[in-house]
């Protein structure tokens, strides 16, 4: 099979997490999903490519909810053999000293088209490790800081080495995020200067040629999110690789910083919407941010009724999302609502199956899904209690949340745990679901389903959020923070519904607009006059989905980052 992938030259694409399909747990949420619509649109679009991730066979966790509404975590462990196949090669690294050797499995990625995908899943659970070295590719973002350095080696530099091995002939590299960063220390080390030839106080390295093989996506406006660790640390685990001076010249002087590595090493640098650019040219002075704006692969996240009507109607939508434009006048009300009832049945139903809670599918549902942590305010929508309660009895809604917090993430999950005191506080009003262990399935059944996507961040802390492009595909309206990517979707009435304005965030401002929008605007609309509420719809899908997809930013990359 490897044989068949590897006699055209490749973008090498390296993230610590890609959302391959939902009964592979190798990935936490946004960054991973984004991964795999990545490589699915590649595999469409047939622009060769190879992923290199880690095997996480320990996935991220499960959720469990228990009564009390706490968040308790469970190893999400699969078993790679079943839906991979072994790599025909094994290579070392160096960590503390010892040889790891770092094997791997080919998971091959097929396209809705015809396109296949080479996806590398490293592997360090080999009788030739330690117990220790065995667990590094557990756990995805498991454990301690330096169980974290000792993945970003594997994934960096053993990637590197075993992408050599097999023989793949590579054209440039992605970065998607900083957790690869180490790539380019290996890089280095292949275009390193012979000693004699170098004149005094010269970098001994060939730094303008790994910039051009370079590309560094950057995901993240919060500073915790950029990996660093301490140069102590570094120089114990993964040794002196490289010239120290030349590290810290790339890296940073105070530690090594992972976003720094990657931007100094990237000739193209870019952020995953126009305001994520600007707040990165910010976050870095000096280096040149582009945007290229994230999107959602159009097959994997389009119900099967919009599907079904997508087909009849604008054949070739899914290859050419942007025919998707001619929806307003190419499909009916009608068979526009027909689709989504369909899809919000579904959701109904899973419900039911997942929470034990029956919702109404006459009443419109609310939808809000996503890591549970404070900047991404899921309690925005309960920040007065009376007057949500007096909206829902004027015009009745209901809710179905969703998302997991990261085991080290106190509030996050003291956040749930509120969010489910709301559930039975409301339980007489407003029916609410939290369903547990969010998933791509999860994802799919509530981005399809729901009436109106809810997303309520702190400004500018959303670096895009792809969420509601999903939703879009689904003729389902935003309700949303001018913030990430909803800046360019947004056209207030038309593709849905801006909360508060793109200043920074005030808390109590944006609850107000928050429900004076639900309450004399989306809650009308949709109770009194269906014609408007399917514009909207029709809306979402001709101006957002035509647009907000990873064809098009695929296509992009390829012209600006890969060959431009």
């Amino acid at each position: 099979m490897l044989d068949e992938l590897i006699h055209e030259t490749r973008i090498a694409y390296f993230s610590m997490e890609i959302a391959l399909q939902n009964q592979i747990p190798t990935y936490s949420g946004g960054l991973g999903v984004l991964a795999g619509d990545t490589m699915r649109s590649a595999a469409d679009l047939e622009l060769p490519m190879v992923a290199v991730t880690l095997v996480s066979r320990a996935g991220y966790f499960r959720q469990e909810i228990d009564a009390q509404g706490r968040q308790l975590e469970h190893p999400h462990d699969w078993d790679p053999a079943r839906w991979a196949s072994p790599l025909e090669a094994k290579i070392a690294v160096v960590i503390e000293g010892r040889i790891v050797w770092i094997g791997g499995w080919l998971y091959v990625l097929q396209g809705h088209m015809n396109g296949r995908q080479p996806v590398m899943l490293l592997d360090t659970d080999l009788d030739e490790n330690s117990s220790e070295d065995r667990e590094i590719t557990h756990y995805l973002y498991g454990g301690d800081e330096s169980y974290r350095l000792k993945q970003e080696i594997v994934l960096g530099i053993g990637g590197m080495r075993m992408l050599q091995a097999l023989g793949f002939e590579i054209r440039q590299y992605h970065m998607n995020e900083g957790h690869s960063a180490l790539l380019a220390v290996e890089l280095l080390r292949r275009y390193a200067y012979v000693s004699e030839d170098l004149r005094p106080g010269e970098v001994p390295y060939d730094i303008p040629r790994v910039r051009e093989l370079c590309s560094f996506t950057t995901h993240t406006p919060v500073e915790a999110g950029h990996d660093r660790f301490p140069y102590d640390m570094v120089q114990r685990i993964l040794g002196d690789v490289i010239d120290l001076a030349t590290l810290k010249h790339l890296a940073g002087e105070d530690n090594l910083n992972m976003t720094r590595l990657a931007l100094n090493s990237s000739e193209y640098v870019n952020g995953v919407a126009k305001r994520h650019a600007e707040v990165s040219r910010t976050m870095f002075p000096g280096y040149r941010v582009h945007s290229v704006t994230n999107g959602v692969h159009p097959f994997t996240w389009t119900a099967e009724s919009f599907i079904e009507l997508y087909d009849a109607h604008i054949p070739g939508w899914c290859h050419e999302p942007e025919l998707l434009i001619r929806a307003e006048c190419c499909i009916t009300d009608e068979a526009i609502w027909q689709a989504h009832c369909e899809a919000k049945a579904a959701l109904v139903n899973k419900v039911s199956a997942l929470c034990g809670v029956t919702l109404n599918a006459e009443i419109p549902i609310l939808g809000f899904a996503r890591r549970m942590t404070a900047y991404k305010r899921p309690d925005l929508l309960f920040s007065d209690m009376q007057r949500l309660k007096a909206i829902a009895r004027q015009r009745p809604f209901q809710i179905v949340m969703a998302g997991k917090a990261h085991p080290r993430d106190e509030g996050g999950k003291g956040l749930i745990e509120t969010i489910h005191r709301h559930i039975r506080d409301f339980a007489d009003i407003v029916p609410m679901a939290y369903l547990p262990n969010y998933d791509m399935d999860i994802a799919f059944s509530m981005v399809s389903g729901v009436d109106v996507w809810l997303n309520t961040p702190l400004r500018p802390l959303e670096a895009s959020g792809t969420s509601g492009m999903k939703a879009a595909f689904n003729g389902v309206p935003n309700l949303s923070v001018l913030d990430g990517w909803w800046i360019e979707g947004c056209i207030e009435g038309i593709t849905g519904w801006a909360i508060g304005d793109s200043a920074e965030s005030d808390n109590n401002a944006d609850a107000r607009s928050l429900y004076d929008k639900l309450e004399h605007t989306v809650l009308p609309l949709f109770y009194e006059d269906r014609a408007g509420w399917i514009a909207v719809m029709k809306g979402a899908i001709c101006k957002n989905a035509s647009f907000f997809n990873s064809h098009r930013m695929m296509r992009r990359y390829a012209t600006e980052a890969y060959i431009g």
